[in-house]
């Protein structure tokens, strides 16, 4: 089958900065959808009907022309956070075509100087803020698409939040347009000026020296959660998150979630990871609400109830984790039937009878149980000793 529908991406400079490929599926066109501002930098020479997307957006309107000559007008390169990635996901890439031009990170990198490939490239169109903090590590470069001219305030805010003030941010509006224009300044004195709705903000991430050091790695500071005591301690968060094993797109149950942060650390492991975080207790999911967005995971999950009553109809998991509950009659059992093949249980007991739940299920499922002791050097008087922590017993197994 010949394509029906003809992706273009268009820039700032419009129907002129057009390939002849673009230009001619335009000509033939029988309709043209995109957003207003895009519509309007067509010429009168294109006779195509233009249709503007519907509110709330839907791609029904295209995909009812399937066998007509379309186009669909999107913001420089369709496939990088643009609708040419939506409708590959509904139209077969043989019934389309996709051309594509300079995306906004391109242009921005061209302007800055900055290796494409040494960049994050981010976005905040339509999607929360709070994603931000994930990223901002001393010495790291981002590219961030705003959702509107109120964007790069927010973003100077946040970096301020997290002890990011040094950094130099660089807002980038109407990028390839004769409005083209760059606006400079420290996040720490970012004076609010009027910006344009279109714009990107460039950040070179610069952390003051009070800055809390988060690394993408597991083992996060205690600190860096809000907690009521019931904290899976930094050095077993750690030894719990390599048994899990965070692989890219896999999704997580955290069952008893307490605070959230071993879902979390499993989020920031990469952007595709998942979390559904079980929590009965209303407190305790207030802080997993203020922890996921602070640690720059503001899509994960909160599943409000008690294991293993709010597990039935959850999408199925990856890996579990049960950091709380493991004596409460079906919580593993349910875990364990839920779970994909192939997929990694992971439970912690710090009392005798949870110790003694997870020896007796293991004797029936198998894995591996491990034993934890941590110390930490503590004053005595004029001197130092060692003070124990109270013993993990952690249970680690795949399922056949």
């Amino acid at each position: 089958m010949s394509p029906w529908l003809t992706v273009v991406g268009i820039g700032e400079d419009g129907y002129k900065g057009l390939g002849k490929n673009a230009r001619h599926a335009l000509l033939r066109a029988h309709q043209v959808f995109g957003g207003p501002r895009q519509l309007d930098l067509l010429p009168p020479c294109i006779q195509a009907e233009r249709r503007a997307w519907p509110s709330p957006f839907s791609l029904s309107p295209v995909l009812e022309q399937r066998g007509a000559e379309v186009c669909v007008l999107a913001s420089g390169d369709p496939m990088l956070f643009g609708v040419g990635a939506s409708l590959a996901r509904v139209v077969d890439i043989n019934e389309m075509l996709i051309l594509p031009a300079p995306s906004s990170y391109s242009l921005a990198a061209a302007r800055l100087g900055w290796p494409l490939q040494e960049v994050v490239t981010l976005s905040v169109v339509a999607r929360p803020l709070a994603a931000l903090n994930a990223q901002f590590h001393n010495g790291v470069r981002l590219l961030v698409l705003s959702n509107d001219g109120s964007s790069p305030a927010a973003i100077a805010g946040l970096l301020r939040e997290r002890g990011f003030g040094p950094s130099r941010m660089t807002v980038l509006e109407h990028l390839g347009g004769t409005a083209e224009r760059c606006i400079d300044g420290l996040a720490s004195e970012w004076a609010n000026p009027e910006i344009a709705a279109l714009n990107v903000v460039a950040i070179d991430c610069r952390a003051d020296a009070h800055a809390l050091r988060l690394s993408p790695l597991a083992g996060l500071p205690d600190a860096a959660f809000e907690h009521d005591g019931q904290l899976t301690k930094r050095d077993v968060r750690a030894i719990t998150l390599a048994r899990l094993a965070p692989v890219p797109g896999e999704l997580l149950w955290d069952v008893g979630a307490g605070c959230g942060s071993i879902g979390i650390e499993w989020m920031r492991a990469h952007p595709s990871c998942r979390t559904l975080a079980i929590e009965a207790d209303e407190g305790r999911q207030q802080l997993i609400e203020f922890n996921r967005d602070a640690l720059g995971v503001p899509g994960l999950q909160l599943v409000r109830g008690a294991a293993p009553a709010v597990l039935a109809g959850l999408e199925r998991p990856d890996a579990i984790f049960i950091g709380g509950g493991v004596t409460r009659p079906g919580v593993l059992d349910t875990c364990w039937q839920q779970l994909r093949s192939g997929g990694r249980l992971v439970a912690n007991a710090v009392t005798l009878q949870s110790e003694a739940t997870l020896m007796a299920w293991r004797e029936l499922h198998g894995g591996e149980l491990t034993r934890i002791h941590i110390a930490h050097a503590k004053p005595l008087g004029d001197f130092d000793t060692w003070r124990q922590a109270l013993p993990i017993t952690l249970l680690d197994v795949v399922k056949p």
